[in-house]
């Protein structure tokens, strides 16, 4: 019988496996098997040659990126430019989820669907599209621009697009229009795993509405935020390339190159393949480091990891 059993949960672990085989084959494919592109970094690679007749130069590139005080400045700036888009980000983390808990608490329920609809629909529009919605609106000749010279506020047209003044508040403003609806759905799904009983017992007590959020609902669905808030720390220095890459022109690239944009410029530019690769490996590296320091820190502080 014991034989029988195992050879059950054997058959049944097998089973199982196949289930997720398909998943880590993509996973392989897509995530492991362009960490072969790493291997740019220790050749003096130009393309269109092939990479065998390119010679090996080892380190060259991973010194090359400090080897003089213009581009140890030109590092500096491009991390300042990261850290203050990833800290922005971080600081206003709590945004999708105070905006769940009030999305949760609208009663009328086609109104609730149309707000969550309206505010979802923009994490599927692409960045080039977000920026050709932002320069009709905002261009010398735009909505915002009319009203403000129809008012009085200003005398001519202002430059809102070519101006770097506050660049880094006004692309975390683009992304939390495109990704608040979106990121606020894990929030949502968190509410409603909350036992009803909690909100019933706390009514019959006499809560009102904000007791119920502040000490029910809130407290119950901290785990979820500070899962995600570790996530973001690991992912740090990862800002993605293509809001900065669409927005970003003569007048604010200083402010608005962040280490992915950094990157493909590198590779597009001067610096060349070799040296955006040495580079990205360096984020990679960081990355990971971020991650491991995340999850001993949730440990520490939840008793659980989230790897």
């Amino acid at each position: 019988m014991k034989k029988f059993l195992s050879n059950k949960r054997k058959m049944r672990g097998y089973r199982e496996f196949l289930y997720i085989l398909p998943i880590l084959v993509l996973v392989l494919i897509f995530s492991y098997y362009p960490l072969y592109g790493w291997i740019y970094a220790f050749f003096d690679y130009k393309p269109p040659a092939p990479l065998s007749e390119a010679p090996f130069v080892g380190l060259k590139w991973f010194k090359n990126m400090v080897s003089t005080d213009v581009k140890i400045r030109e590092v500096l700036r491009v991390l300042r430019n990261t850290f203050a888009m990833s800290g922005l980000s971080l600081l206003f983390s709590w945004f999708p989820m105070i905006f769940a808990v009030f999305l949760n608490e609208i009663k009328c329920t086609p109104f609730k669907k149309i707000v969550q609809t309206v505010t979802t629909l923009p994490n599927f529009i692409s960045w080039v599209l977000v920026y050709s919605i932002a320069y009709n609106v905002l261009n010398s000749t735009g909505v915002i621009n009319q009203v403000l010279m129809n008012l009085g506020i200003v005398d001519s047209p202002q430059l809102f697009l070519q101006s770097s003044e506050h660049i880094w508040f006004k692309m975390w403003l683009w992304l939390t229009w495109k990704n608040a609806g979106w990121s606020a759905i894990m929030y949502i799904a968190a509410i409603t795993g909350i036992d009803e009983e909690l909100k019933e017992a706390a009514r019959v007590d006499g809560a009102s509405r904000m007791q119920i959020i502040r000490y029910i609902i809130i407290p119950s669905i901290m785990p979820t935020y500070f899962v995600l808030v570790m996530l973001s720390l690991a992912n740090f220095l990862s800002n993605g390339m293509e809001q900065y890459f669409v927005f970003q022109n003569a007048f604010n690239k200083d402010s608005i190159e962040v280490l992915d944009l950094y990157v493909y410029n590198l590779a597009m530019g001067s610096g060349g393949y070799p040296l955006s690769t040495a580079v990205s490996i360096l984020k990679s590296v960081v990355s990971l480091i971020l991650l491991c320091l995340s999850n001993k820190f949730s440990k520490l502080v939840r008793g659980e990891g989230f790897i």
